[in-house]
């Protein structure tokens, strides 16, 4: 199960690089666009200019132009009604403009208010730093110039490409989170409805037994033994009930986390290996929480398991608890083969295991218990290969101390 966890990863950098590709495909060509209307407008203002210059060489030195060609003239410099242009003397004196949003309209003809004249002059010093600039050769050693800004529709085009940009984004995370929940929605049900069918399945066996329980001690058996046996059927019980809590809430409770991870790891010192220590390091006063005490035992020995098996017969572990100004912890350390960093947070995926036998449904269980139930935290705090892991768990404590 870790490969498909392993192929996922993959999965997902292959798509942010083809998301990356067609998104720099798509502002590559959506900038060539945006060149060639500006190169459009700027032929557009070329002409402009030359028909400025003609009209204006007509005027002064040329008496005997046809009416018609300067009609023709002025239709070319009254048919720019998008481009906003500014038309200068060689000392930097307005001498026209056209298709600027003054803050004062005027008629033609009219004299500039202030505030016009000071906007033009701003937008002329602004022009002057770019490029939008064509020099009109009046005359010999007479020149004009012509200063333009993009039009609204090259402005508006120039803007389009991000915010459809930003529009893709923001479609593909709605699609992404959407699917994520749906999918976390569909792998809860499972969950429940397995931890709930296999306490259903428990609990029938599980009766008959403590029934056979009650009559063992007449039918002569040692009383010793019986005890031991009752041990081991209270202990399914146990784990019947911890199953048919998952999916529900669970009734919470106030406890003393010192007493509770004290239980499970004494529950659980009698069951490992000789040769893995197994520690305790409890924290010097109460620590109050609230919580499930089944459900938050079958997480302390649920990790304790891991830590068994990741030292493969020989090791030590070491459970600590301590407490914050607003939360209490749990560490359960093991010097077993360790976790690669990348793996921090997919070794709490469901199915994730480095078993050859098992579900990977452990640790799965573990988070929710932990996040949903408790409102706490469990993580990786630290892990190397070779060297060992250690599993935090951070618990809000109890402010009404343990009643």
């Amino acid at each position: 199960m870790a490969n498909i966890y392993e192929l996922r990863r993959y999965g997902k950098i292959a798509f942010l690089i083809a998301a990356a590709a067609v998104v720099a495909m798509f502002l590559y060509f959506s900038s060539g666009l945006i060149r060639d209307l500006s190169a459009v407008e700027r032929e557009r203002m070329q002409i402009w200019a030359d028909a400025t210059k003609e009209l204006v060489s007509a005027t002064l030195y040329d008496e005997d132009m046809p009416s018609t060609d300067v009609e023709f003239l002025l239709g070319i410099i009254q048919s720019n009604t998008t481009i906003p242009v500014l038309l200068t003397d060689a000392d930097g004196n307005i001498l026209d403009h056209r298709n600027f949003d003054l803050p004062k309209p005027v008629q033609p003809g009219e004299a500039l208010p202030d505030e016009d004249a000071e906007y033009l002059a701003k937008k002329l010093k602004k022009l002057a730093a770019t490029p939008n600039r064509i020099i009109i050769e009046i005359a010999p050693g007479v020149e004009q110039y012509l200063y333009y800004e993009d039009s609204t529709l090259l402005k508006r085009i120039s803007i389009y490409p991000y915010i459809q940009l930003l529009v893709m984004i923001a479609f593909i995370c709605v699609v992404y989170f959407a699917v994520l929940s749906t999918k976390k929605a569909e792998q809860n049900k499972v969950w429940v409805g397995l931890s709930k069918e296999t306490a259903h399945q428990l609990g029938t066996p599980i009766s008959s037994l403590m029934a056979w329980m009650e009559l063992l001690p007449d039918m002569g058996v040692d009383g010793d033994t019986v005890a031991e046996m009752n041990k081991d059927v209270n202990r399914l019980s146990t784990i019947a009930s911890r199953f048919s809590k998952i999916g529900s809430a669970p009734a919470m409770q106030g406890a003393d986390l010192n007493a509770v991870v004290g239980d499970a790891v004494g529950y659980m010192s009698t069951r490992i290996s000789p040769r893995i220590k197994l520690h305790w390091h409890p924290f010097s006063g109460d620590i109050p929480v609230s919580a499930c005490i089944p459900l938050l035992e079958w997480v302390i020995e649920n990790l304790i398991k891991n830590a068994v098996d990741a030292m493969e017969g020989s090791g030590q572990i070491d459970v600590t608890t301590g407490s914050g100004p607003v939360n209490a912890f749990i560490e359960v350390a093991d010097t077993g083969k360790g976790i690669s960093r990348k793996n921090f947070k997919t070794v709490f995926n469901p199915g994730y295991s480095t078993k050859s036998r098992g579900w990977g449904l452990g640790l799965t269980l573990a988070k929710r218990i932990i996040e949903q139930y408790h409102s706490g935290k469990i993580f990786v705090k630290q892990s190397a290969p070779g060297v060992g892991t250690t599993f935090r768990i951070e618990l809000p404590l109890k402010n009404e101390g343990l009643k």
